[in-house]
This record gives C-alpha cells, sequence and structure tokens, in this order.
C-alpha cells in the first residue's frame, strides 16, 4: 500500500491526528505480515502478561496449530485451555483481518461454556494485547460485542453444538473452527465441520477439553482411530501443569485423597486420561463397610434409640417407605414399610414426633402431601426435592452438582470418609449405598450420578433405604451435614 503522507496533512487540519493515521495506515499491515504465521511470537510480543508469562505447552499449542492445521488437544483441568483458545481467536481475528475473507466458529459442548468462559477469557485478553504494536485501535463496542467479533472482512461467532447448521455456513478463504470441552459434542456436528472444510481455502480446526470415558469422537481422535490419522494430538501432562505453576502439588495430592487414585474423576480431571466410569460407585463399599463396623462396635440397643431427626422416603408405584432415624452421626434406627400413602404415612410418624425433632421428607411424587401435611400441623419438617439445583461445592471447593440428589450422595461420601459414622448392618442399606456410580461430570465439572430409573431398571429395585439415610445427613440450610 503506497501512502500519501502528504494528502493526508492537508486533508487533516489536526497534525498530530494526520500523523496517527500515517503510522496506523503503515504498521497495522507491517503487523499482520509479521504475526499471520509466527503465533509464537506473536503471544510474546503482543500479548501484555503483566507478571506472568504463558505456559510452555500454551506456547506449543498455537505453534503446531499453525504447522498441523488440525490440533486436538487433552489435559487436566484448570491448565488453562479455555485461554490458550481466547488467545488463538484474538491472534487469527487481528492478522487475518483487513487482508483476507475470513471466519472464526466456535462451539463447546454446551452454551454456557462459551458464555460463561471461553468468551468471557476473548473479551478479558482483548484487554492485554498491546494495541500500539497491533497499529490499530482497540476493539470497540461495534466490533467486539458479547460473543461476536466482527471486523472489515470476517467475523468470529459462538453457536450451540446441536446447532451444526448455524455452525457449518463459516465458508471464506480463511477458516478456523474451536471446540471447547470436546468431549460431549455430538458426532453429527464434528461431522457438519468435516463438510465445510471441503469448500474451506485455508481451514484449522483446535479441539480441546478435559477427557472423559473413553468413547465419543474426541477420543476417536486420540486414539488415532481409521479416518482421523490426520489430527496432530497432544496430551499436556498433570507434571506439565505443576510445573507451569497452573496446577499445584499439593492440590493433587488433596484430589488423591479425596477421590482415590483409581476413581474416573482423578483420572480424568486430574491425570487428563480418558478413563471409563460406568463401573464407578458413588460410595465404596470399603466405606460402608467401615462405618457398619464402627456401629457394631458401640453395641447399640435398638430397641431404646434415641434420634435428632428423621428422614422419609415415600414409597410410590411399588416402592417401599422408609424412615431413617438419625442421633448426631449414628443411623440409630431404620423402618420400613410395604407401602403409604400421604395419610397412613402421616399416620406412621406422628408417635415419633417429640420436640426438637426435625423431619425430612422426599417432595418428589406423594411425598409432597405428606410434607404439606406435617407442615400444616405444627411439625418442624423439611423438604428434599432431589431435582433441584444447589450451590453446594465438594470440600475441594472445586466440583460443582448437577443437582441436589447428587450433592446429597456425595455429601454422605465425604462424610463415611471424614468422620466416625454408624450404620446399621443392614443388607438393603448396605446394597443401597453401594449401587450408584458416578456417571461422567458435565462440561463445567459438575458431579452427577447415575438416576434412579436407570438403577431401577439395572438393579430390579430401588434404593430407598439408601435414599432415606442420604436424606437424613443433609443440611442444605447450612452448606454442611448434621453430625
Amino acid at each position: 500500500m503506497i501512502i500519501d503522507e502528504q494528502k493526508i496533512y492537508q486533508l487533516l487540519s489536526d497534525p498530530q491526528q494526520a500523523k496517527e493515521l500515517i503510522r496506523l495506515a503503515t504498521s497495522y499491515p507491517a503487523y499482520r505480515k509479521t504475526y499471520r504465521n509466527d503465533p509464537e511470537a506473536w503471544i510474546h510480543d503482543i500479548v501484555d502478561w503483566r507478571d506472568s508469562t504463558p505456559a510452555f505447552y500454551q506456547v506449543r499449542s498455537m505453534i503446531e496449530l499453525n504447522t498441523h492445521r488440525w490440533l486436538a488437544e487433552r489435559g487436566p483441568r484448570g491448565l488453562g485451555k479455555t485461554t490458550t483458545a481466547a488467545l488463538i481467536i484474538l491472534w487469527f481475528v487481528t492478522t487475518r483481518d483487513v487482508d483476507e475473507d475470513w471466519k472464526l466458529g466456535t462451539t463447546a459442548s454446551n452454551w454456557r461454556q462459551l458464555t460463561k468462559f471461553l468468551w468471557p477469557e476473548v473479551h478479558k485478553w482483548s484487554g492485554r494485547l498491546r494495541w500500539d504494536k497491533i497499529g490499530r485501535p482497540e476493539f470497540n463496542k461495534f466490533e467486539l460485542l458479547t460473543t461476536e467479533i466482527k471486523l472489515k472482512t470476517g467475523m468470529a461467532f459462538a453457536a450451540a453444538s446441536d446447532n451444526s447448521e448455524a455452525l457449518e455456513g463459516a465458508h471464506a478463504d480463511s477458516v478456523l473452527y474451536i471446540f471447547d470441552e470436546s468431549k460431549l459434542i455430538p458426532d453429527s456436528t464434528w461431522d457438519s465441520i468435516e463438510g465445510t472444510f471441503m469448500s474451506a481455502g485455508n481451514g484449522m480446526w483446535l479441539a480441546i477439553g478435559t477427557p472423559g470415558a473413553p468413547k465419543g469422537r474426541f477420543y476417536d481422535i486420540h486414539r488415532k482411530a481409521p479416518g482421523f490419522e490426520h489430527w496432530y494430538t497432544i496430551k499436556v501432562t498433570l507434571e506439565d501443569a505443576i510445573k507451569a505453576g497452573r496446577i499445584s502439588r499439593e492440590k493433587v495430592e488433596q484430589l488423591k485423597l479425596q477421590w482415590g487414585e483409581e476413581s474416573s474423576l482423578y483420572k480424568t480431571h486430574v491425570l487428563g486420561e480418558f478413563a471409563g466410569d460406568d463401573e464407578e460407585v458413588v460410595i465404596p463399599l470399603s466405606l460402608v463397610d467401615k462405618a457398619v463396623n464402627y456401629y457394631a462396635n458401640l453395641k447399640l440397643n435398638e430397641d431404646k434409640f434415641d434420634y435428632d431427626r428423621i428422614a422419609i422416603d415415600v414409597g410410590w408405584g411399588g416402592d417401599k417407605t422408609i424412615f431413617a432415624f438419625k442421633k448426631d452421626n449414628l443411623i440409630t434406627k431404620i423402618i420400613k414399610f410395604s407401602r403409604g400413602n400421604t395419610m397412613a404415612t402421616v399416620g406412621r410418624v406422628k408417635p415419633y414426633i417429640k420436640e426438637g425433632i426435625e423431619i425430612i421428607v422426599d417432595v418428589i411424587g406423594i411425598g409432597a402431601g405428606v410434607y404439606d401435611k406435617l407442615k400444616e400441623d405444627g411439625v418442624n419438617v423439611m423438604p428434599f426435592n432431589a431435582a433441584e439445583k444447589t450451590n453446594r461445592k465438594d470440600k475441594s471447593g472445586i466440583m460443582s452438582f448437577a443437582n441436589k440428589r447428587a450433592a446429597a450422595w456425595w455429601n454422605l461420601r465425604e462424610l463415611l470418609e471424614d468422620e466416625e459414622v454408624g450404620l446399621p448392618n443392614d443388607d438393603d442399606l448396605i446394597g443401597d449405598l453401594t449401587a450408584p456410580r458416578q456417571l461422567e461430570p458435565t462440561s463445567s465439572g459438575a458431579i452427577r450420578i447415575e438416576p434412579k430409573d436407570r438403577i431401577r431398571a439395572r438393579l430390579g429395585r430401588s434404593t430407598d433405604v439408601g435414599d432415606a439415610v442420604v436424606m437424613v445427613f443433609w443440611d442444605e440450610p447450612t452448606g454442611g451435614f448434621f453430625v
């Protein structure tokens, strides 16, 4: 581009404004030429890292993407994968705009990952670019939107992973797709993007994520399944993340003790390995055995049991109704009824109501009627809705929960791990507590457990006794368990 500096000075009355215009007109093209194919220099020269530096594997990711074009990267949680993706977005759009027709599509296993994590990272790091070295003004409010960047010759955008039509239309001379938390993105979406690359002139694709169960397209790519050999794969190891200062060894040891070194949670979230979790139970038998043994050593007289709380799991559709009685950290009695309607259940619990007692009732199904009647009668009763959301975190403060049921089961697991808990030697209880399996966590890291319907289909029974015991230790208002 030839710049007529004299003419610019003639057109603009402000010499400083003219000087700045000339600088921008000459430096931005030079920036694009210098850094378009040199992301390693870009991440060091253009990003203001302040008191930190990029992790060596973040630099490596940018180099390998530029070299191999299709890059799949997996690793532990917390190593900075989303930051890497955000920086790649900013490198790509600022080094191609004006000179090229470009498009950049982003998606993730769920919309929240895009709106709460990836695109906020884009905004954050956009504010930490050295725009004076780029040679153009910082993105304005019309260019950088909530989940979009709109520039002169192209745009970056976000689309839900189950909306492949919104993604596959990114036809341009230069195309980049970014899949964040890739393990749960449907295979059909991957296939749609594959088709887009048949007409894309200069395409790149980054797929990142924490691994999960050994299934799906993200897994197939990393195991080099037939047809996916063209993908370049990287595994960022736990030691890499520790060396880079992104994960502390102390936290690793804590999670090893908390989750178990052989658990799927530890293998996927800490080691960054694909690990099946269909056989992983929420509460291991060893923890239940320990609690049963502790209870037996106390030699309690169940005929004269004491209690400070009762949980009621109201049976319906053939399930039993269960009363679980707790005193401090002991299950002092379990009573089982073959069936129960609203009034019968209320009548059965009335003899056990005493001053200071608290009752918790499962309000899904006919339990709602039991709760309403007890509340109407002035009983200190608390509802338990397993499907509700909860803000509870696990004891590490890292993992959240998909719903209150998952949080309550995990709560009992942690109590069994950390405290002396007494459980009666009841075959139904032992079988119930060791039945539910951990499912693959959500893309945001929320712990899920196997749904009751699936357990019933697998075992031929419901975990009624276990559910009642889990409920009796649950304390949502104070954020902990009753001990």
